[in-house]
């Protein structure tokens, strides 16, 4: 018989989770004020809410931690990290940061500018928030099929040429300080983008003299999908294929808490001295001094040793066959979800799973409850409430898609942990025709709300 597939790696330590009651979960997601995001670890049995430093380190991490050395100037830290990031993307120049958000901040705070122009494929929402807090605009170029829920193409992550050009054409180079392409695009339901487009977005930017920076998050799994569907990538290494996709930027953000696979940690990296050297002035006031920005040794060391891990094949085939088995298990059961599945989530369509629901009413949030107090399991939603308001006109914006998102950590749980969260979505679809209402807002920041929105029940 042929042999089934098992993951490549055994468990040496496991955690404790309490598996709470009804009763107490429909007391504690009230007394957070319907957000998710102010919930107690303790209080959430399967923690889909993101993959970002939620990941289990390996044994060849934690040995890196205890070898990690804290000076503060030239650590030998820092050089394991920039061999790394050589090896792996190609890029000469470096700095660390502390997550991802901190890189972009520190790497926008030399490039955007207030009335400046900012195309890309679906912004993620710290990106957005950064280009807008500079009063700057943020304008999505990605396909138009990517708006389709059930269209299958295998990079709905792409970005339409023609889009990008108009902007391009119908705007002064000096007010778009680069384009920016997310890998995997998050935003538009974890999606990939094609080698062929990202060479296409390059050739563009090069004929228009304009910067291209590739927000690579999620660098390696879209390698993957380059790897096992675009026609000439088979056999190459997913290290080959990384440095090829970066080959064609000018430079890159990470939020490594993705795809290296560790709780903490991000980085700026470069093609030219010139703007290293500017963005080093930013570093050392918001994050540290250029050979640690942020971060300490031995975290330095583990983000060395995850970038290696994290673009190996035989894991990276791993984890994306347990985000497929979970996507699998949920459309068996009819549960309109994005597809093609996407390389880090399971994104369910809001909007057809509670279309009684108007869109001021938060569908994918209300979903997003629903599912917590049915069975613990927190997820995030990526829809109206992320999208904020328009800054201009204070409007609230609705996207396209609406949609809750089922992260899942990196080598944290089993397939029974799958199973288990594909019956609680299948149980609240189920009884889905109840579900009549949504949320109003009570209290909201003016940027990036939805991590401390604080929302109530529309009652009938």
């Amino acid at each position: 018989m042929k042999l089934p597939f098992a993951e490549p790696f055994k468990i040496k330590m496991v955690e404790k989770i309490y598996r709470s009651t009804l009763q107490e979960r429909e007391r504690w997601i009230r007394d957070a004020s319907f957000n998710l995001f102010n919930l107690r670890s303790e209080e959430v049995y399967i923690d889909l809410l993101t993959d970002s430093g939620t990941g289990a380190m390996s044994d060849k991490q934690w040995g890196a931690i205890m070898t990690g050395d804290e000076s503060y100037a030239g650590a030998s830290s820092y050089y394991n990290l920039k061999d790394a990031i050589w090896d792996i993307t190609g890029f000469q120049y470096f700095l660390p940061a502390h997550q991802g958000r901190a890189a972009e901040n520190v790497l926008f705070s030399v490039l955007v500018k207030e009335g400046d122009i900012v195309p890309g494929n679906s912004h993620f929402d710290t990106t957005k928030g950064h280009i807008e807090f500079r009063k700057a605009k943020a304008v999505d170029c990605t396909i138009d099929v990517a708006r389709d829920p059930s269209a299958i193409h295998p990079f709905k992550g792409n970005v339409d040429l023609e889009k990008l050009e108009n902007v391009l054409k119908n705007n002064p180079s000096g007010k778009i300080p680069f384009i920016i392409v997310t890998v995997t695009n998050n935003t538009s339901g974890g999606q990939p983008v094609s080698m062929s487009n990202i060479r296409g977005v390059s050739e563009l930017a090069r004929r228009y003299g304009i910067k291209l920076i590739i927000d690579g998050a999620r660098f390696a799994e879209n390698a993957y999908f380059i790897k096992t569907r675009e026609k000439g990538f088979s056999n190459m290494q997913i290290s080959e294929i990384t440095r090829e996709m970066f080959s064609y930027a000018d430079g890159m953000t990470m939020s490594s808490k993705k795809d290296a696979i560790v709780n903490m940690g991000g980085f700026i990296a470069f093609r030219e001295e010139k703007l290293f050297r500017q963005a080093s002035t930013f570093n050392i006031i918001f994050e540290g001094f250029i050979t640690y920005g942020g971060m300490s040794g031995r975290d330095m060391n583990a983000l060395a040793q995850g970038l290696y891990e994290g673009t190996e094949f035989t894991y990276l085939e791993s984890r994306i066959k347990q985000v497929e088995y979970l996507g699998n298990r949920l459309k068996e059961s009819g549960i309109p979800i994005i597809e093609p599945f996407g390389g880090h989530a399971i994104f369910i369509d809001a909007k057809s799973f509670l279309n009684s629901i108007p869109r001021e009413e938060f569908p994918a949030q209300t979903l997003a409850v629903e599912l917590y107090t049915e069975g613990g399991v927190r997820g995030v939603e990526v829809g109206a409430l992320m999208a904020d308001r328009d800054p201009v006109t204070r409007e609230n914006r609705y996207p396209d898609l609406e949609m809750v998102r089922l992260a899942i950590p990196r080598r944290v749980y089993t397939y029974n942990h799958m199973d288990y969260t594909a019956a609680v979505v299948k149980n609240v679809f189920e009884r889905r025709n109840s579900i009549t209402r949504g949320m109003r807002i009570k209290r909201e920041a003016l940027i990036l709300r939805h991590f401390t929105v604080e929302l109530e029940r529309i009652m009938k």
